[in-house]
């Protein structure tokens, strides 16, 4: 979610950016692929089957992970269900309003839902119970706490840890009926997708940009990848144009900051 863009930023604040940011600074001392403090803690909400809060810088985002069963979908009659949700608490920003989701809190979940399970991080089929009938279904939802940019990134670490440290109860079926037994076992986490946000200002690409940059930016992208160097889910943000050569950037960029983050969520995650 943007802060509005008002006269004040796009004039003075946005022409003191891009006159750091020639010289490889930003406002914040940042270098311009630099992420800023990253924070993970899992295992807050003791009713769930698997939780994580994010902070990065002073963005904040606690998930969720609540498991059940359920019916496949017609065209995937073998394979579990994975639904992500997301809500911009009122109190987490001035512009966020009480309701029905907006529109940034719905392309929130729909970047955040398309990374991870474009990346295949939950092995789908291993969630059939029954096939066409009953599969197991994992719902991850998050709540925006505190807006300062970079929702994207924030909220998909945030599901990425709480999945990693999520556990259900081991089901069985007798007679095409599905029962739980007492048995607690970890959801089927086969990869490690990291989403990594960068921004166009001028004619520089930031990593991570907080509330201010992009309040500026003339363009976005956010790009998934996985441990195996697989480029899984791509967004790209606001009404300007990309150039080739700032995908090829933005892909590389996004690979080698996403090895530093990846790094830091599975060790939270242990």
């Amino acid at each position: 979610m943007s802060m509005k863009k008002n006269y004040v930023v796009e004039t003075i604040r946005k022409a003191q950016m891009v006159q750091l940011l020639a010289k490889g600074k930003r406002m914040d001392e940042r270098s311009l692929d630099q992420v800023r403090p990253l924070k993970i803690e899992t295992g807050l909400i003791q009713k769930a089957n698997g939780s994580a809060r994010v902070m990065l810088g002073n963005t904040q985002v606690i998930a969720g992970v609540k498991i059940a069963t359920g019916i496949p979908f017609p065209d995937t009659p073998d394979k579990g269900l994975l639904v992500v949700n997301a809500e911009i608490l009122p109190m987490a920003s001035t512009y966020a309003e009480p309701g029905p989701p907006s529109e940034d809190a719905i392309e929130l979940a729909r970047v955040v839902d398309r990374g991870i399970r474009e990346s295949e991080m939950v092995d789908l089929t291993k969630l059939c119970l029954v096939p066409g009938k009953s599969v197991v279904t994992v719902f991850v939802d998050c709540n925006v706490m505190n807006v300062d940019g970079n929702l994207f990134d924030a909220t998909s670490y945030a599901v990425v840890a709480a999945l990693r440290t999520a556990k259900m109860k081991k089901y069985v079926v007798k007679d095409e009926k599905t029962e739980s037994t007492d048995e607690w076992v970890p959801v089927p986490v086969e990869r490690t997708p990291v989403s990594v946000t960068l921004a166009r200002i001028g004619d520089k690409m930031v990593v991570d940009p907080d509330t201010e940059e992009e309040a500026s930016m003339d363009m976005r992208i956010t790009i998934t990848t996985d441990e195996d160097g697989n480029i899984c889910a791509s967004q790209k943000g606001e009404a300007s144009t990309i150039t080739p050569a700032q995908v090829l950037e933005s892909a590389d960029t996004s690979l080698r900051v996403g090895r530093e983050i990846r790094a830091q969520i599975v060790e939270a995650t242990k």
